[in-house]
């Protein structure tokens, strides 16, 4: 009964922050705090008040509100996939790969897999890249995280590993077969995407 209460006084926040967004950011964010204090999951309210502080360049706030998501639902996938965005907001890498890592551990999914490769990959750990997006096509993450995994074990140097993982990408998707000859030419010309 409590928590169908509570369920319900976050709907009526999150939609009174939805209506007063563009003309009163301010009274919105108020709403969307309390959405946050009587939520009894982490559902709408935490990313919508990450969404909403971000666009009021409030990034450190959309921070907070992201750390807080984590306190209160520290089992909750999707709440460090949030901190992690939010890091990545004020451009604090190390903590966003932290984030996405824990998610990770917490359930397999591909986003976060392909979010810590994104990160690895720029901070110039490609076999660890290559990995995560081995990880991200493992779990579910399709021909892209195969093109990302390709093109990372590329990078490395390991060029019988990223034809493997290239001719895989080649199997799933529309004339993909028809495409390896070209798809390995980008790669090895630098692609950085191919239109599937």
């Amino acid at each position: 009964m409590l928590r169908t209460l509570r369920s319900a006084l976050a709907r009526f926040a999150v939609r009174r922050a939805a209506a007063c967004q563009r003309f009163a950011p301010k009274r919105a964010d108020f709403w969307l705090r309390m959405a946050c204090r009587f939520t009894p999951v982490l559902a709408e309210p935490y990313p919508a008040l990450v969404r909403l502080r971000r666009a009021m360049e409030d990034r450190w706030g959309a921070v907070a509100t992201a750390q807080e998501g984590t306190q209160r639902f520290p089992d909750n996938p999707d709440a460090w996939m949030l901190l992690g965005e939010a890091y990545q907001m004020v451009f604090r890498q190390k903590d966003a790969l932290a984030a996405y890592e824990q998610a990770l551990a917490l359930e397999e999914r591909p986003d976060a897999a392909v979010a810590a490769g994104d990160l690895y990959r720029r901070a110039g750990l490609l076999q660890d890249a290559a990995a995560r997006f081995a990880r991200a096509y493992a779990a579910g993450g399709g021909a892209e995280a195969l093109w990302l995994n390709a093109q990372t074990l590329f990078q490395a140097g390991d060029e019988r590993a990223a034809d493997e993982a290239l001719h895989l990408w080649a199997t799933q998707v529309p004339g993909g077969l028809d495409r390896l000859s070209d798809a390995r030419a980008e790669l090895r010309g630098g692609g950085a995407k191919r239109e599937d």
